[in-house]
């Protein structure tokens, strides 16, 4: 009798599994096969209001039985849908109300998509929701009110929309079930609702990147929290003492970019982390970007911290030696701040410390060798401080080092050889100190740095060691502004993935090998201001060159055509006493036209009048003057903007040089391309007298400078040259004529 019973089930489990992709319901209930077929018209609806461009919905038709429908779930009676997944299916277009016809709908996520529009307040019709996640998208507008009928909703998360307005404190009225909440990255506004505190059952609050403000409300007391995450917004008041006092469960406390402030008018830390220590599960806190002000206290020595980022406050004194009790500690960021005094040698215990960044403070003293102990490390930062003596050679000990800043300081002596047995090393930034001796041969080592290299802006000397050729990843490589002699190597191009180079002010010579034609990655090179000699590699022309900077050497023949050459400004070029080319005036005629202008000023001033009183109201500033002032020149980062400013400014140019983009008008050169060949011709003279003008006044001689009223007397013939009037010469004030330059 069983074995009978047996076979019947069998046998219509067989019937409903061959007859379910005909979606034939006829063994179920008719309220069942009702219910499926709402739900599938509510489906193809929604179907119908999208754009759907990889055909994920390709089997959403009449004739497919609805719970085979991809991303759909029904019971497992099969007798409703109960959750929509079309997570990452780049569907386009509104969310259709016609959702809410699900009515035993549990899970809706929509994740990763393209719908725009606001969100259905239909949707709060769905009863039996549990987890709303529409993450990814790019829906604007409110929550809606009626959200607060979701009574059974666990999840919530709205990431990364552009939804605006302010909380409905409604949506917390009856909340008891809500334990994730995630409305980062959008553009709320306001300030968080006191009714926050009746999602009871709340663990995790995800509001960054927003825009709310006000206080942290109070109620949040009433909540047992493992997260508050709400940086990047305009909260204020003092740091929430009242709130973490009361949750010892709090696991990642992130307030970083907002207006709070420390207690006692922004002085004192100690009450807040006092209060910390009730936080007995504290792994990562974050409090950067805020101006906070006071000491670090001793009890900062939380035993389970894992990360604490206090960076850009205005926190004073010195580390305290409390700092060691943090065994757990992985990251230690107090970049920008007033710390002073000396770093504790406690700090070597934190045994699995990976990132260190005490960059921008005023510590004066030399780097402790108890830093050697961090074996874990894999950041240290200790660069805009004032740290002297030599760069301790144990160092060279963190093995696990990726990051290592220590630029901007006052550090002097070699570069130790085991400092570059680093091997994971991916950035090094020694610039702006004061190293002397030559750059070690174990640089080879670092053969696998990704990055940059950046020594620049110190005291080595000596040749440029061949092997840099080892570095065949790097990225950016600059030792400018240092005493390097001898030749650039052929071998450079083995350096195949480097877009940056920068050796400029330094004493290098010989000619430049026609192997840089190799490097078909480089964007950026930039020798200026040394001796290097012979003819310029047509080589040059083949890559994609955006910037070069060859100015003052002692390049001679002609200047290649073709590629970077093409767009190349005679700024490229200056200095080179025997360079000729199209694009550039041969060193003959440029010494022989300033020569000339400087004899018919001279021969001029004989004949005027002697200067009235008031032109010494005018003075006249030399090169040297106006680059002391100035800092040398402009800094733009772009792509390596967390380079360091030396390796910034090797992007956009040499120390000592602003390309022309820098300061005329991107509209105007535009415009000077798109003008007829008599209006371009123009515009050459125009150029070729702003040089002359300002070689003239660079004259270091003050006899041989011209006023600020001569200046602005021929800026003003200059100006009606271009208004047209051909007929203004320059011979006046500058000795020469524009139109007599073919025929010197």
């Amino acid at each position: 009798m069983a074995f009978i019973r047996l076979f019947f089930i069998l046998l219509l489990q067989h019937l409903v599994s061959s007859s379910a992709n005909a979606d034939s319901a006829s063994f179920y209930p008719h309220h069942h096969r009702h219910s499926l077929q709402k739900d599938k018209t509510a489906l193809l609806e929604f179907k119908r209001s999208i754009f759907d461009p990889n055909s994920t919905l390709s089997n959403w038709e009449e004739a497919v039985f609805v719970c085979n429908f991809t991303g759909i779930t029904c019971d497992k009676h099969h007798n409703h849908v109960i959750q929509i997944n079309l997570t990452g299916s780049k569907l386009v277009g509104k969310i259709s109300p016609f959702i809410s016809n699900l009515t035993h709908l549990r899970y809706l996520i929509l994740d990763d998509n393209h719908f725009i529009g606001t969100i259905p307040p239909e949707l709060s019709s769905l009863q039996h929701l549990q987890t709303l996640s529409l993450m990814k998208n790019n829906l604007t507008g409110p929550i809606p009110d009626t959200f607060s009928l979701l009574t059974n909703l666990t999840f919530f998360s709205v990431r990364e929309n552009s939804l605006t307005g302010s909380l409905p404190p409604t949506f917390f009225s009856n909340c008891t079930k809500l334990g994730n909440v995630d409305l980062s990255y959008n553009f709320f506004a306001g300030q968080i609702p006191a009714e926050i505190g009746n999602c009871q059952g709340l663990w995790t609050l995800n509001l960054y990147n927003n825009q709310f403000t006000g206080q942290l409300p109070a109620s949040l007391t009433n909540v047992t929290l493992y997260n508050l995450d709400v940086e990047y917004n305009l909260l204020s008041g003092e740091l929430p003492l009242y709130l973490v006092g009361k949750q010892p469960t709090l696991m990642f406390l992130h307030l970083s970019y907002n207006n709070m402030t420390s207690h006692d008018s922004n002085t004192n830390l100690y009450p807040f982390f006092a209060a910390l220590r009730n936080c007995t599960e504290l792994e990562e806190l974050e409090l950067a970007g805020m101006g906070l002000g006071g000491t670090l206290p001793s009890s900062i020595g939380h035993p389970n911290l894992i990360r604490i980022e206090l960076q850009e406050n205005r926190i004073f004194g010195s580390i305290p030696p409390e700092i060691g009790n943090l065994p757990n500690l992985n990251v230690l960021n107090l970049t920008s701040n007033l710390l002073n005094g000396t770093i504790p040698e406690e700090i070597g215990r934190l045994s699995r410390l990976e990132q260190l960044s005490l960059s921008h403070n005023f510590f004066n003293m030399t780097i402790p060798a108890a830093l050697a102990k961090l074996l874990h490390l894999g950041l240290l930062d200790l660069s805009n401080n004032n740290f002297c003596g030599e760069i301790p050679a144990s160092l060279g000990d963190l093995l696990q080092l990726s990051f290592l800043f220590l630029n901007n300081n006052l550090l002097s002596g070699a570069i130790p050889p085991k400092l570059l047995k680093c091997t994971k090393l991916n950035k090094l930034d020694l610039s702006h100190n004061k190293l002397t001796g030559r750059i070690p041969q174990e640089i080879a080592e670092l053969r696998e740095i990704r990055i940059f290299i950046n020594l620049s802006h110190n005291f080595l000397e000596g040749p440029l060691p061949i092997e840099l050729s080892k570095l065949e990843n790097v990225l950016a490589m600059d030792l400018s502004s240092n005493n390097l002699s001898g030749n650039i190597f052929p071998q450079i191009s083995s350096c195949i993935a480097v877009e940056v180079i920068n050796f400029s002010y330094n004493s290098l010579q010989g000619q430049l090998p026609d192997s840089l034609g190799e490097l078909r990655n480089l964007k950026s090179f930039d020798v200026s201001r040394n001796n290097i000699s012979g003819m310029i590699p047509k080589s040059l022309s083949k890559i994609n060159l955006t910037f070069l900077n060859l100015s003052y050497n002692n390049f001679e023949g002609t200047i290649p055509t073709g590629g970077i050459f093409n767009s190349a400004t005679n700024m490229s070029f200056l200095g080179n006493q025997h360079l000729c080319g199209k694009a550039f005036m041969c060193c003959v005629i440029g010494i022989r036209r300033v020569k000339l202008m400087v004899s018919s000023r001279r021969t001029e001033r004989s004949r005027k009048p002697p200067t009235p009183e008031i032109t010494q109201n005018f003075p006249r500033i030399t090169y040297r003057e106006l680059s002391e002032a100035t800092g040398g020149a402009g800094n733009g980062a772009g792509p390596f903007e967390n380079m360091g400013n030396s390796t910034a400014n090797m992007l956009t140019g040499s120390i000592g040089y602003i390309a022309p983009e820098k300061v005329v008008d991107s509209s105007l050169i535009r415009a000077s391309r798109d003008q007829s060949t008599e209006v371009k011709r123009m515009w050459e003279v125009a150029i070729g007298e702003l040089i002359e003008l300002g070689i003239l006044c660079t004259q270091e001689t003050p006899s041989t400078r011209p006023t600020m009223l001569d200046a602005a007397d021929d800026l003003d013939r200059l100006k009606r040259y271009l208004s047209g009037d051909t007929t203004a010469t320059f011979a006046s004030s500058l000795g020469i004529s524009s139109s007599t330059l073919d025929d010197d």
